[in-house]
């Protein structure tokens, strides 16, 4: 569904009017297009003490063509973006800010005690007002339980803060993220900030990432535009809305994609099928009999490099008038029903060393939601399979992450009664609702064969709303 607000908001005669009655004024979101680079502008750099990811940076930037400048607080930066054969510079002269810059990225790995916190703000006291709209801050730790003294595990936790309070404060469409890289993890962090700091970010904000040493393959794509050539990716629920656009990212990403839905919605599933040059499959993935014939269907396919658990239902009353099909229906479709495909798949062999497997969970998950006591539980326990599960899969090289959608511009938020749904929309850091799109270019950063340092995270794609902060 269009948001016709943000048109109004951002017409000349909707912006005065806007300012007058102090109404929200939501910018219109850049979102990725295959013809562009990963981002256009560019990179302005900092650290605290001691970095340790300069190199890092230094070759993943000189890998996707960005142009980066330095911090007067980076001094080393020149010396180590040359030698990886970038151009780079000063940002600022004489201590007045540069130019405009559209991401920042600050290396805060090797800080060790709160008293270095000066770092952080110099470079966001001097570069805040710097940020173009629409652009991109990611800040780059170590994960707090790696540390080995508690003041760096202090300071490292705090990052966290930090983020999440800049994204609210800077506005214009902006994102924040924090990345935590492990020790030994540092080569897998490219995938990660192609999407962080691309236009795929654009509903992903003040999360927290993070990226450990891969148990299994993750390697660089032969071509960054088509991460998943020769990948075979089943998509759950792929009829129509977020799962339809799933299927179509996956499909543009190079993917061969098997797209899933029950016999009844046969028609559509035919149609999207069609449309990307994909399999359709009817199965109702909540009977007994589902993950028996998903096993039989990968290893007919050769085995499936690719899992997504799009599929979903609600089934909405308190729980005092619910009945109880209504609770064991959105719990089997949701949870369980998720449960059991793994392990069926798995344990066959049906899903590929290196595999990915990634799960929709949602916000009600993390936050509750009232008449939704089913459908909270079983978004919850999405997120509680991801983390327990993920050491166990790793024996298997394989990864699981999840992602939890807010309000996303869909047929059923369409339905929502139109206080709600505006509400739903506003309130958040970017003062609207995602699209299906964001939650599809979430789940393919999680399926690049790139990725195998991500496992067991769950990231929200809300704009950073304040549901659940």
């Amino acid at each position: 569904m269009h948001d016709s607000y943000i048109d109004f908001a951002n017409s000349p005669v909707g912006s005065r009017i806007t300012a007058l009655l102090g109404l929200p004024a939501p910018l219109p979101l850049e979102r990725y297009r295959a013809d562009q680079p990963v981002i256009k502008g560019t990179v302005l750099l900092g650290a605290g003490a001691n970095p340790q990811l300069l190199g890092t940076l230094a070759a993943a930037f000189q890998s996707m063509g960005a142009q980066t400048l330095a911090h007067r607080t980076l001094p080393q930066w020149t010396a180590v973006a040359n030698q990886a054969g970038l151009m780079t510079g000063r940002w600022g002269v004489e201590d007045k800010p540069g130019e405009k810059v559209k991401a920042l990225v600050f290396d805060a790995t090797g800080m060790d005690d709160s008293a270095q916190s000066d770092a952080l703000y110099q470079f966001f006291h001097d570069t805040a007002r710097s940020v173009l709209t629409c652009g991109r801050v990611v800040v780059i730790g170590r994960p707090p339980e790696s540390c080995s003294a508690p003041r760096q595990a202090t300071v490292q936790r705090a990052l966290e803060g930090l983020t999440r309070a800049l994204a609210k404060e800077l506005k214009r469409a902006i994102t924040v993220n924090l990345v935590y890289v492990a020790p030994g993890a540092e080569s897998q962090l490219e995938s990660t900030l192609r999407f962080m700091l691309s236009p795929r970010c654009a509903y992903v904000s003040a999360q927290v990432v993070r990226i450990g040493v891969p148990a299994g393959p993750s390697t660089a794509p032969a071509d960054w535009k088509l991460p998943l050539a020769g990948k075979k990716v089943l998509v759950t629920g792929a009829s129509r809305g977020i799962g339809a656009s799933i299927a179509e990212v996956m499909a543009r990403e190079g993917a061969e994609v098997i797209c899933l839905d029950i016999p009844q919605a046969r028609a559509g599933l035919d149609e999207v099928a069609t449309k990307l040059g994909g399999k359709a499959l009817a199965l109702d993935i909540g009977s007994a009999e589902a993950p028996a014939a998903l096993v039989a269907a990968a290893k007919a396919d050769g085995g499936w490099d690719v899992v997504i658990h799009n599929a979903g239902i609600t089934r909405d009353k308190t729980i005092a008038n619910m009945k109880e099909p209504l609770w064991q229906s959105v719990v089997n479709i949701n949870l369980s029903t998720q449960e059991r495909i793994n392990e069926a798949l798995v344990a066959a062999g049906a899903l590929k060393a290196g595999g990915r497997i990634i799960c929709v969970s949602s916000i009600s998950g993390i936050a509750g939601n009232l008449g939704q006591t089913n459908y909270a539980f079983s978004k919850a326990g999405v997120i509680g399979m991801v983390q327990s599960t993920a050491p166990e899969l790793a024996r298997y090289g394989i990864t699981i992450n999840a992602v939890a959608p807010g309000f996303i511009e869909t047929q059923m938020t369409a339905a929502v009664p139109f206080a709600i749904r505006e509400a739903g929309r506003r309130m958040n850091s970017m003062g609207q609702g995602g699209l299906p799109q964001d939650v599809a270019e979430a789940i393919a950063w999680f399926a690049s064969p790139a990725s195998g340092g991500l496992s067991g995270n769950v990231v929200r794609v809300c704009g950073q709303s304040l549901i659940g902060a």
